[in-house]
């Protein structure tokens, strides 16, 4: 067993010097972790003695057995290229061959510079100037597209705007009223503790009021939409473009801002602002309910309460926020789904950057409303 163990002897005697291998050169006893360790110590001694002076003759012949991982192991120690002295036999070369023709270099290694971080940066910029020449051209399209509409209205996709307002909208009523209702309870019951220590109970219609419909329930029912239906659109386009649909359609004459993006914005434009008040509504019955529990206030004073408490204007605000979330939305699954590429692994990671940019564009787009309108309803 101990001869079949594979191993280095240097013979350093003669000139040049020898290096002599012994023992089954394989994966299964390469394997062996203190064999290994043996190997590369013997093979740095190799390589020191053929760097002082004359190079070594390097002997295979003893070897036992040589499979493919001993001699990708071999060819790895010398540099990957043939020694000046080699001495083995025809079965060892015909494996070395076939390891050299078939070893793929490793890759080089990346050093970080200040070129090459220049040079990164200036790919970022570079893709993020087309994504905003895609993201311009695709807003003007869409503009062109409902002038169209304006003027042909008989000829418009209805059934398209039908179907997907009823996916957007109808299925997505039930996931945004249970989020709904279980945040209207968890601010309730959060604030409800801070007010009882001042005695200012009645407040909390006030701040639920504001807080839920002005921002709560537009924010929270966009950021469900954008994860569930803005990813479904960049997948079911990002899957037109992997089946070559989208191909077809250009083949065939067929605009695909007006077939595809126009319904879906539209769509998503009209499905929006009902969603907001769909999950406002949830959310004020959580925070009713809560409020009775944990503060005694009733339901009636709460419905009496609450029109006396918040404007009116915060309500039409939010639906103009709606609007906005929804065709953002739809505009960013569209862009990406347009740009994936024909293969799965594009198809995914436009997706996720979908849902991402989404939910990042609704809080951005929210804080510059909630910036331009902080005198409105207040």
């Amino acid at each position: 067993m101990e001869d079949s163990q594979p191993r280095i002897a240097l013979h350093t005697a003669t000139a040049p010097s020898v290096v002599a291998l012994h023992g089954r050169w394989t994966a299964d006893h390469l394997a062996v972790p203190t064999t290994w360790q043996a190997l590369q110590q013997g093979l740095q001694l190799a390589q020191a003695a053929s760097a002082g002076g004359r190079a070594p003759v390097w002997d295979v012949r003893s070897l036992q057995r040589l499979d493919h991982t001993g001699a990708q192991v071999l060819w790895n120690a010398w540099g990957r290229h043939w020694p000046e002295q080699l001495e083995l036999l025809p079965a060892q070369r015909a494996m070395l061959e076939r390891v050299a023709q078939f070893s793929v270099p490793p890759p080089p290694v990346q050093r970080t510079s200040l070129t090459a971080l220049l040079a990164a940066m200036g790919r970022r910029m570079l893709g993020l100037l087309a994504h905003l020449e895609g993201a311009v051209r695709l807003i003007g399209q869409l503009w062109l597209d409902l002038l169209h509409l304006a003027r042909n209205p008989l000829h418009a996709p209805w059934r398209d705007i039908s179907g997907h307002l009823y996916r957007i909208g109808a299925t997505a009523l039930p996931i945004t009223a249970l989020v709904g209702f279980l945040i209207g309870v968890v601010l309730a019951y959060l604030m409800s503790q801070q007010l009882r220590q001042f005695g200012a109970d009645t407040f909390i219609v006030n701040i639920l009021g504001i807080a839920l419909i002005r921002e709560l329930g537009p924010v929270l029912a966009a950021i469900l939409i954008a994860g569930r239906s803005g990813s479904a659109i960049t997948a079911q386009i990002g899957v037109m473009r992997v089946t070559e649909e989208l191909d077809a359609m250009r083949v065939l004459g067929i605009a695909k801002g007006y077939r595809l993006v126009m319904p879906r914005t539209l769509a998503m434009a009209l499905a929006m602002p009902l969603l907001a008040v769909w999950t406002t509504l949830a959310a004020l019955l959580g925070g009713m309910l809560a409020a009775d529990l944990a503060m005694g206030l009733s339901p009636a004073y709460f419905v009496t309460a609450l029109p006396k408490t918040v404007d009116i204007a915060n309500l039409w605000l939010a639906l103009a926020k709606s609007t906005v979330f929804g065709v953002l939305i739809a505009l960013i699954g569209c862009h990406y789904g347009l740009r994936v590429k024909p293969n799965t692994q594009s198809l995914g990671q436009g997706t996720t950057a979908s849902v991402v940019t989404s939910i990042t564009a609704v809080i951005l787009v929210d804080a510059l409303f909630a910036v331009l309108f902080k005198g409105v309803g207040v």
